[in-house]
């Protein structure tokens, strides 16, 4: 969510990230929470991949998209996503 807020702040109009929020609100789009078991995935994930260096946030949806079981994932950050190698997968398709 903060990633989102951030890039449409910068791209979009406020409205934008306030559709959001209504969509969220109405359940429309679900936001999944991280679980314990998501930050200590994080924390290897983050030390596996510090050459590119991962942050937090990559790491964090990373986590939590091997723990939906997940092939996709909606990015418009694909030179980190690219990169990284989920244990469900052999790679994730990037959308879009």
């Amino acid at each position: 969510m903060v990633e989102i807020d951030w890039l449409s702040g910068r791209r979009l109009l406020p409205d934008a990230f306030l559709s959001l929020l209504e969509d969220i609100r109405d359940k429309r789009l679900v936001v999944e929470d991280m679980r314990i078991d998501d930050y200590e995935r994080s924390r290897e994930l983050i030390d596996r991949y510090r050459d590119l260096p991962l942050g937090f946030v990559d790491a964090a949806v990373l986590s939590i998209v091997e723990r939906l079981g997940e092939a996709k994932l909606a990015t418009l950050d694909r030179r980190h996503f690219a990169e990284l190698r989920p244990r469900h997968v052999p790679a994730l398709r990037l959308l879009p």
